[in-house]
């Protein structure tokens, strides 16, 4: 069994594989909580990726005889990199892009990931990941509404039909919400000038407000980075 670990600022997510098959994942896992839960698996391989731990410092804590590989740039990856700053990319980013060319092979995919930021990465039907761009995530924008003026106030995101605000409150949720679906509708439009057989996919925790708005064909994978995350693991296993 692999275990591969995505670990935020706060909290971790971690989901359990049996070769690319995932089992179970668990959300909302503190440090402390993410070391009791794997030594209690015992799994055979584990894939480390965080941006508030080090490979050392996890090894340290966890106490296991257990292979751990962690996620950096350097790291081989089943897919090729066509990006000026490898360095800086970002590992949600590309164990995205590794997902969905595991699940989508041989082909133009653009990756929509929606988090703090939105992402949008495309990976060629070569498997060559191409770049893309990066937008505020809603929170972030309702959160710059607030900040930047001194009467709006902070409001939490949620799915809204209306298009006409009634209310300052109701007219920031249809700023925010319906701005960021012409956004991504949009956006996909310019990709698929250029791909016009072009696969979207989508992920990330703000997708529920979106999903059903979306014109087909839209493919929602929730736990995308996870299974990009597991083909990486296993591929380096396969290289040993």
């Amino acid at each position: 069994m692999n275990i591969v670990i995505d670990s935020g600022n706060t909290y971790s997510k971690a989901g359990w594989f049996e070769n690319e098959k995932l089992l179970r994942y668990t959300t909302g896992l503190s440090f402390d909580e993410l070391i009791r839960t794997i030594r209690e698996e015992q799994p055979e391989h584990i894939l480390f990726s965080s941006v508030s731990y080090t490979e050392a410092e996890f090894i340290e804590a966890l106490q296991m005889p257990v292979r751990v590989h962690s996620l950096s740039p350097q790291t081989p990856l089943p897919i090729s990199k066509c990006y000026d700053t490898p360095e800086t990319l970002g590992a949600d980013r590309i164990a995205a892009c590794a997902g969905a060319n595991f699940l989508f092979p041989d082909e133009d995919i653009l990756v929509i990931d929606m988090g703090t930021c939105i992402t949008y990465d495309l990976i060629d039907s070569s498997a060559a990941f191409q770049g893309g761009l990066i937008s505020p995530g809603v929170r972030m924008r309702f959160k710059a509404m607030h900040s930047f003026t001194k009467r709006l106030p902070m409001i939490d995101p949620e799915t809204v039909s209306e298009l006409v605000g009634k209310s300052t409150r109701t007219a920031m949720l249809s700023g925010v919400m319906n701005g960021t679906l012409a956004e991504i509708e949009g956006i996909i439009q310019m990709y698929r000038h250029k791909f016009p057989e072009l696969r979207v996919v989508i992920c990330g925790g703000d997708i529920t407000f979106f999903e059903s708005s979306l014109k087909p064909p839209i493919f929602a994978v929730p736990e995308l980075v996870l299974i990009g995350l597991n083909r990486i693991l296993t591929y380096n296993v396969s290289l040993q």
